[in-house]
């Protein structure tokens, strides 16, 4: 059965406009230490969402919310909710704490939105779902940009514009999605709550496999994002100059990858997946080990071409272990299976934000991302075990 022909644009864009909250602080923090004398760090501002992130999820999965419940619906409700909890950044309250709530309490209805999408992609898409995921983590790598593309623009209009924005196109986008896309023809629905689920599905070779590389690939991904900023003022301060628009290109490093899973998805369909999954780990790892040569001693546009490179390979696997994951899963969990593995893999996240916060004054900037490398060098190990 070859669903609506709307269905897919629908679920993409509904997911790029929610989840544009994701880095939504991000984008604004220089704003929020300049104006609001906010002292937390970019790792703490991070982290808080993806704790966030992690607690919902997890509930999300021992309660199989998204096998038991009409996945377009909790879609909307945890859009409405996570614009919400977006807005918190720009009301009053005691120096950080408000705003590393709120980011914290945008990351727990994020769960409702990013694995949510998945799950309904996956209910429509039974064959060439590779190819839907990229469509819809593209989607993501959008999303998770748009708030530096609007920072940019903060130079016309107050910062606190990116906030309104990220949060109104959130609910829009819940909207599109109860409203356009009903229940696809490949659900099918858990009748009661199990527990144990999310955990005794690791016990699925092929499953597990897909799990370790995603999981490799996860302790590379968001740091990378994360730094962006900071990777391109690093350069420019050792050049001596002022590497204008640092939010512009900030944008096109991690917006590009949304190109990149598409591309992926298209090749996957031809070469398979695993290898091309495999391939993109491998690339995104030999970006980290090169990184100190071009940080610091390439000149600015090859520094942004490496950049632009490493913002393709580094997210071009993830909806590649996605699809390798749901198509290794029991269809009546393959909601909740999606569910614990992001929470799992943001879980790790956290572990390579805070690590490299913490060796910023440590070990010399230039090697600091070296660290990374060790992502896919462990998730190619997991994906290949025999």
């Amino acid at each position: 059965m070859k669903p609506p022909k709307h269905i897919l644009p629908v679920i993409v864009i509904a997911q790029f406009f929610c989840t544009s909250l994701w880095f939504a602080g991000n984008g604004v923090m220089t704003n929020l230490i300049a104006e609001l004398e906010m002292g937390g760090s970019l790792g703490n501002i991070t982290s808080a969402v993806q704790f966030g992130f992690i607690l919902g999820t997890l509930l999300f999965a021992l309660l199989t919310i998204t096998d038991r419940f009409s996945p377009s619906k909790v879609f909307l409700w945890s859009a409405a909710l996570g614009a919400l909890s977006n807005l918190g950044i720009v009301w009053d309250g005691p120096g950080d704490t408000h705003i590393l709530l709120s980011r914290f309490l945008t990351g727990l209805f994020l769960a409702g939105i990013y694995p949510v999408g998945m799950k309904i992609a996956a209910d429509y898409f039974n064959k060439g779902l590779g190819k839907s995921l990229g469509y819809l983590v593209g989607a993501l790598v959008l999303g998770t940009a748009l708030p530096h593309f609007l920072k940019w623009l903060s130079a016309v209009f107050p910062w606190q514009y990116v906030i309104y924005a990220t949060s109104a196109l959130a609910v829009l986008g819940g909207l599109l999605m109860v409203i356009l896309v009903p229940n696809g023809p490949y659900r099918k629905p858990s009748q009661h709550l199990n527990f144990t689920a999310c955990f005794s599905v690791f016990k699925k070779k092929d499953f597990r496999a897909a799990a370790l590389g995603y999981f490799g690939h996860m302790w590379e991904l968001y740091t990378f994002w994360a730094f962006v900023p900071f990777l391109l003022g690093l350069h420019a301060e050792w050049q001596g100059h002022n590497l204008f628009r640092v939010s512009f290109w900030s944008f096109w490093v991690i917006a590009i990858g949304g190109l990149a899973c598409v591309f992926g998805g298209y090749i996957s369909q031809r070469k398979g997946t695993k290898r091309i999954a495999a391939t993109s780990l491998f690339l995104s790892g030999i970006c980290c080990l090169v990184s100190p040569l071009l940080l610091f001693y390439a000149s600015t546009p090859i520094f942004i071409a490496f950049l632009l490179f490493w913002g393709m390979v580094v997210i071009a696997d993830s909806p590649l272990f996605s699809t390798m994951v749901a198509q290794s899963a029991p269809v009546e969990i393959k909601g909740t299976t999606l569910t614990i593995v992001n929470c799992i893999g943001f879980a790790i996240t956290i572990v390579s934000l805070q690590v490299i916060s913490a060796l910023q004054d440590v070990i010399p900037a230039q090697y600091l991302f070296t660290v990374l490398a060790l992502g896919p060098i462990l998730g190619l190990w997991g994906l290949f075990r025999k």
